[in-house]
């Protein structure tokens, strides 16, 4: 029985031998598109294409291997077999362990190699049937992550899981506080990445000095202060997903490295005299238009289209405000149970008052305001309305306040601990030690 994956594409720069193998594989019921020009072939794969490659290994334009390689690189599960004359099967045997399905040895008989594509077609018809299966199921799971019921979210959750499937660079463009990382985590997650590692680097917190060093990595003594061999984060994310926040304040220089780094998938550390791998997907965050900026020469433009290759806007929670209440009370839930605290319910008035609050600071200022709900204080620093909150001990009431002037200082200095450390007196440990206390997060107030 003919699997219901039934396309083969089929490369080989002999007009005789193209002509042959449509003939034998028409009549076995397969839709064959044969092509003289790997790249024209190539073209049309994408971890969507429901069918199977055959490539001849030995070509004028380009080779057997180079073909296998770039299908893989659109799509690691896809079976590639290869073509073989006699002299080339140890190479076909190096083909098979660089991840090709199979390979078949000239001169072949037609039933032979109808036999070998019916296999493929299988193992593509059951790959992509496991796909359908787990992105119904990842449907399902990123409803946890991007909460909300309105027509905007739904559009989001499924534009993540859309770009999630392909390989491509996404920029992701959102106001501060709106959820830039966790859509970025999303696209980790539900991606073929998502056992290797989810690099987060924001731009804007780098110094400018230090930009090429984080990024890049350092061989000990390549300067002052070297003291020993530093992986760079580009290094690092080597087999997984580099996310770039605040990527409109890179400095000009670092853009160019980074650019070059993206076109050879290697990077060098400073120092260092050879380049090492850096199979990376990149994912950037903006809070500006950063078209506009490249048009404006404030960004390199060659940058911009190497990462601007799909993009994404979240949308700010002024326009989602069905969507408040229900991410209210997650909030709020989640830090009253991390903290043994019951949750109180929230009155009618409570939430239309949430609903038509202005939000500037999005999805976080939203987050924090539901701790403080959670905790009892309604107004940052405020004491807890005894008439809502209940009785409660002295000693909760401390921690409940004292919570709230350390998050209040956070936020008035956008998470500068030096700065919060003056304006409230404490040393850096006691700051520390209390933040952890209280699960406050630096990041969280990072404008």
């Amino acid at each position: 029985m003919v699997a219901r994956v039934t396309r083969v594409l089929f490369v080989d720069d002999e007009e005789t031998v193209r002509e042959a193998l449509h003939q034998w594989l028409t009549l076995a019921d397969y839709a064959v598109a044969t092509f003289e020009a790997p790249e024209a072939a190539l073209a049309e794969i994408d971890e969507r294409f429901p069918g199977i490659l055959v490539t001849d290994l030995r070509m004028p334009r380009m080779d057997g291997l180079t073909v296998l390689e770039r299908a893989l690189q659109l799509d690691p599960d896809l079976p590639v077999l290869l073509v073989t004359g006699h002299g080339d099967v140890p190479m076909a045997v190096e083909a098979m362990r660089r991840g090709a399905y199979d390979f078949i040895e000239k001169p072949f008989a037609p039933e032979h190699l109808v036999e070998a594509i019916r296999r493929a077609c299988e193992k593509r018809d059951l790959t992509l049937r496991i796909r359908r299966l787990s992105a119904r199921t990842d449907a399902h799971a990123i409803e946890s992550r991007l909460i909300g019921t309105s027509r905007a979210m739904e559009t989001l959750r499924r534009e993540v899981l859309d770009l999630a499937a392909t390989p491509v660079n996404v920029v992701i463009n959102g106001e501060t506080g709106s959820g830039k990382e966790l859509v970025a985590q999303c696209l980790h997650a539900f991606s073929s990445r998502r056992d290797g590692r989810f690099v987060a680097v924001n731009c804007g917190a780098i110094p400018d000095t230090m930009v090429e060093s984080e990024l890049f990595g350092y061989e000990a003594g390549a300067f002052t202060g070297a003291l020993k061999r530093r992986i760079g984060k580009l290094e690092y994310a080597h087999r997984g997903t580099l996310f770039l926040d605040e990527i409109e304040a890179m400095p000009l220089p670092g853009q160019v490295k980074l650019l070059r780094v993206l076109q050879e998938h290697r990077v060098e550390r400073l120092g260092a005299n050879e380049a090492v791998a850096a199979d990376l997907r990149t994912l950037c965050a903006s809070k500006v238009d950063l078209r506009a900026q490249a048009e404006a020469g404030l960004f390199r433009a060659d940058l911009y289209y190497r990462l601007g290759v799909a993009c994404l806007r979240i949308p700010p929670l002024r326009e989602r405000r069905e969507d408040i209440p229900l991410l209210f009370e997650h909030f709020a839930a989640r830090a009253a149970e991390e903290h043994g605290r019951a949750m109180r319910p929230l009155s009618a008035r409570h939430v239309q008052d949430l609903v038509e609050q202005p939000w500037p600071g999005n999805v976080r200022e939203l987050r924090n305001a539901a701790e403080r709900y959670a905790f009892g204080l309604d107004r940052l620093g405020a004491a807890p309305d005894p008439v809502e909150a209940g009785p409660q001990p002295l000693a909760v009431r401390i921690e409940t306040y004292e919570r709230g002037l350390i998050e209040q200082a956070l936020q008035q200095t956008q998470g500068n601990i030096a700065e919060t450390m003056r304006l409230l007196d404490l040393p850096r440990r006691t700051l520390n030690e209390k933040m952890q206390r209280y699960g406050l997060s630096r990041g969280d107030f990072i404008g």
